[in-house]
């Protein structure tokens, strides 16, 4: 449930701090006051899309936040994504600068714009004025069906089962039309990948046969230089470095004991005097190491030829050729399978088949949804002065399809004695309006959402169906919260709670839409403007007292 929304600085609104109840709440107002700036303000916080358009004129940045109470499903889903929850709620916020620069965030952990939306599904549902429109197409209609039937899931599988079948299909339809460059290609690779396994590069190994030949080709070099190095600093017969070292050190270290002032110097041999230490013993562990070795040379020359024989064959750098060798291996055994036509005729089959199993289970769970949802609008159509009229699911057998082997489609028969036709086809777009409404109220039954939201679904609508409408959203709203933007009076009498959005203007001459909740005389006044307008009569205002008493 929405507890409250706070809204900064979004189209013409300033500043709004509002709190919602449980039940039904309306939002009325005259036209352009920015009744559906809230629910535009909403949606954005629920993750919705938003640029530097909707940041108020001179302001900095819009800045939205909505407080809901949470579901057991929301809870799951903030556990499942690591998100804390707060006082037993969730905060979604959103900031967009005049940059068009978004920020997302739930209880106050930086997210994205998916996460606020996925979270959000779980939250509210909203239905917009356009609903009607978008239901006379095909897809709509089917999603709604699935929706209701609780068949998301399995529409989904079968998707990607059509997916995997049609394929696999036409693969063996590329392989069945071009057996012959198959073949030829397959044998190609097969030299190919012979080559490389013969070669056997391992992974790294260019590099290492590479320092290995350096080493070996410069043996007589190194042996010298570090003979040298070794003599200078310890073998030499004049002197050499360490010996003098280590005498000066001595003789350093006697005269440190007449005068202290020389023990810093003395401290700065030592350490030069164990280094040199330590290089000839290194040297001479490395001249142990190092041999001249011709036939070893040769071995690692002619290993780097082939090397560098095979990645000019290949067309790819020399410590590329491990690489080369899997992707090469890989594509023989895809045409290894290709060549197995019977093969790969049985796997599409399988595939095939597997499909067409799960689309047949669809088609049952949409059968019976079809003929349950063809029966609960038709009653509510009754109830919204459409006596006799018939709302009906058909599915129409088709083509193997990514949704499945039916397609869906509305049909009505807008009073008894007529033929159902398409719900695309209905002429009147009051019994449009009408039956969007009562799929809208029939299909929120069916969810588990807690809050729903109507944006004037009631458009198109008047006298006493409008009555109905209200009693209808009135009876949702003691299962759930439901907020209607509104223009007609007698749905908001029927609310619980009742908010007035309004224009005004600021301090600094601006326009900004303000909101209002209405005691019992402020809704008396507001009703009474719906009913007459303008000109408010005692007679609008007694009228106005009936509506709100029924």
């Amino acid at each position: 449930m929405l507890r409250t929304l706070s809204i900064r600085d979004f189209v013409i609104v300033d500043t709004i701090e509002l709190e919602f109840s449980a039940g039904f709440t309306v939002f009325t107002g005259e036209t352009g006051a920015g009744k559906s700036i809230l629910i535009d303000a909403l949606t954005l916080a629920l993750g919705g899309r938003g640029d530097a358009s909707v940041v108020r004129e001179g302001a900095a940045k819009a800045d939205i936040t909505a407080d809901f109470a949470l579901s057991a499903a929301a809870r799951a889903w903030l556990a499942a994504h690591e998100f804390a929850v707060e006082e037993d709620g969730a905060l979604l916020r959103r900031v967009i600068d005049n940059a068009g620069r978004s920020k997302a965030y739930i209880n106050g952990v930086a997210a994205t714009a998916a996460q606020l939306r996925e979270l959000g599904d779980l939250l509210v549902d909203i239905h917009g004025q356009h609903a009607h429109q978008s239901l006379m197409k095909t897809e709509a209609q089917r999603d709604l069906l699935d929706g209701q039937a609780g068949a998301d899931a399995q529409a989904r599988v079968v998707s990607t089962a059509y997916k995997a079948w049609r394929a696999l299909a036409k693969q063996l339809e590329e392989f069945e039309s071009n057996a012959a460059n198959v073949l030829y290609e397959r044998e190609r690779l097969e030299w190919q990948v012979n080559e490389l396994e013969k070669l056997a590069v391992k992974p790294g190994e260019w590099a290492e046969v590479s320092n290995e030949q350096s080493r070996l080709s410069h043996a007589a070099s190194l042996l010298e230089g570090a003979q040298e190095a070794l003599a200078v600093i310890s073998e030499a017969e004049d002197h050499p470095i360490l010996s003098q070292l280590s005498s000066l050190n001595l003789k350093l270290g006697k005269l440190a004991d007449i005068d202290a002032g020389l023990q810093p110097i003395v401290d700065l041999i030592e350490p030069a005097r164990i280094q040199l230490q330590e290089a000839v013993y290194a040297l001479n562990d490395y001249l142990d190491r190092v041999d001249l070795d011709p036939s070893r040379l040769r071995a690692v020359e002619a290993r780097m030829d082939a090397i560098h024989s095979a990645s000019r064959k290949f067309r790819v750098p020399e410590d590329e050729l491990p690489e080369e060798h899997t992707r090469l291996a890989t594509r023989l055994a895809q045409l290894a399978d290709a060549t197995d036509l019977d093969g790969l005729r049985q796997q599409e089959e399988k595939l095939k088949a597997a499909y067409l199993a799960q689309a047949r289970a669809l088609s049952t769970t949409r059968a019976q949804a079809a003929a349950a949802l063809g029966e609960a609008v038709t009653r509510a159509m009754q109830e919204l002065n459409m006596t006799g009229g018939r709302f009906e699911v058909a599915l129409h057998a088709c083509e193997p399809a990514a949704y499945g082997v039916e397609q869906v489609e509305f049909l009505v028969a807008g009073h008894a004695g007529v033929a159902a036709r398409s719900l695309a086809k209905v002429a009147s777009g009051g019994e449009l309006a009408r039956i969007s409404l009562a799929i809208s109220v029939i299909t929120s039954n069916a969810t588990t959402v807690p809050t729903l939201i109507f944006d004037e679904v009631d458009s198109g609508i008047g006298g006493g169906v409008a009555e109905v409408v209200g009693r209808l959203l009135r009876r949702l709203g003691q299962e759930r919260q439901v907020l209607c933007v509104t223009h007609l009076p007698q749905v908001a009498s029927q609310a619980g709670q009742h908010f007035q959005v309004a224009k005004g203007t600021l301090d600094n001459g601006k326009t900004a839409s303000r909101i209002d909740v209405l005691d019992s005389k402020s809704r008396v006044e507001e009703i009474a403007r719906m009913l007459g307008g303008l000109e408010i009569t005692a007679t609008t205002r007694k009228h106005a007292r009936e509506l709100l008493a029924s």
